[in-house]
């Protein structure tokens, strides 16, 4: 390659290793929440999106019928509340009611047995009629009647008040529920609206508008040209060498004559291309690990039109931070 030959590779360059590599981004799906039919693409493949863009449209019809069929029941369960709220009104009335006329029949029970009281000895004397005793006797007996009778409605409007709470927090339970309802029904619509997650380029339309797609289903492939990074491969000798956070310089096949800056973030755990035996020191040798090198979040977005992705190149890395990049490999970028 021309950057290989301009740059001779780490025979001319001690203590800097590099390998062939391509240049990747993060790619994000961005997929319908629910199954459905596209109504609209906002946007075709290659237009570049900002976070919270609205990039297509699902149809809602459905889900709007369903919303409107929730709020006539939510309005339905309200009235519902109310008429159970009238009843544990009037069960409270009839309450009052009959704790009052249990305590006109104590009063009377205490008038009666007064009377009693008074005619017994009178009877016996002969100053009353045997009569007359029986009257306030029967009377006596009569009011305590009564009073059984009152305590028994006042328990009955008790057990009716219970009865009508319980019917009110079954109907509350109602409202809240179909409220809930409505709440999933607008987020269902409102997540209909698919967004952009982050900044970025529209790689791929997957689906067109008229087609069904299930929950999940793509429609968009996005690039996040926020996170680009180059993936490339060093032997198992150098790669042991390479730490975390190190300085590269990436070279395109395209641009030989820019220089890019980057920084090691990650090295694999597990060697590729490994062979079925690495016994010798010569089939250890071919172990290759791969490595990536991302380019700074602040330089891509300064040069954000001018990132392409799939592009060949090398990576080069210096392995010791005390040497200095030789002048082949000092950052040039366009301006």
């Amino acid at each position: 390659m021309v950057a290989w030959q301009r740059y001779g590779g780490n025979e001319k360059n001690e203590g800097i290793s590099s390998g062939n590599g391509r240049i990747e981004a993060v790619e994000i799906d961005i997929a319908a929440k629910i199954s459905g039919r596209i109504k609209a693409i906002l946007v075709n493949e290659g237009d570049f999106v900002t976070v919270g863009q609205i990039v297509a449209r699902m149809d809602t019809e459905v889900l709007d019928a369903q919303r409107r069929e929730a709020e006539a029941y939510l309005r339905k369960a309200e009235s519902a509340v109310k008429t159970v709220q009238n009843q544990v009104v009037q069960r409270q009335s009839e309450k009052a009611a009959a704790l009052a006329l249990l305590a006109q029949r104590e009063a009377e029970l205490d008038a009666a047995q007064k009377r009693l009281s008074r005619s017994a000895p009178l009877a016996g004397m002969g100053a009353v009629s045997t009569q007359e005793l029986d009257d306030d006797r029967a009377q006596a007996l009569s009011s305590q009647a009564a009073i059984r009778a009152a305590k028994a409605q006042t328990a009955a409007t008790e057990a009716a008040i219970a009865t009508a709470q319980s019917q009110e927090v079954e109907a509350r339970s109602v409202v809240e529920a179909t409220r809930a309802t409505i709440e999933r029904l607008q987020a269902d619509i409102d997540d209909s609206a698919l967004k952009a997650t982050r900044d970025g380029r529209v790689q791929y339309r997957i689906a067109q508008p008229g087609e069904v797609v299930a929950g999940g289903g793509k429609i968009l492939n996005l690039l996040d040209l926020s996170d680009v990074y180059m993936t490339f491969f060093l032997p198992s000798a150098i790669a042991g060498r390479v730490a975390i956070g190190s300085e590269a310089r990436l070279v395109l096949d395209a641009a030989p004559d820019y220089v890019i800056p980057a920084t090691v973030s990650f090295v694999a755990d597990v060697a590729q291309f490994t062979p079925k035996t690495v016994e010798t020191a010569s089939e250890r040798q071919k172990l290759m690990f791969r490595v990536k090198a991302h380019i700074a979040p602040e330089l891509l977005k300064k040069h954000i039109r001018q990132v392409k992705t799939g592009l060949p190149g090398i990576a080069h890395v210096r392995l010791d931070p005390q040497i200095a990049w030789p002048n082949a490999l000092q950052v040039r970028l366009p301006q």
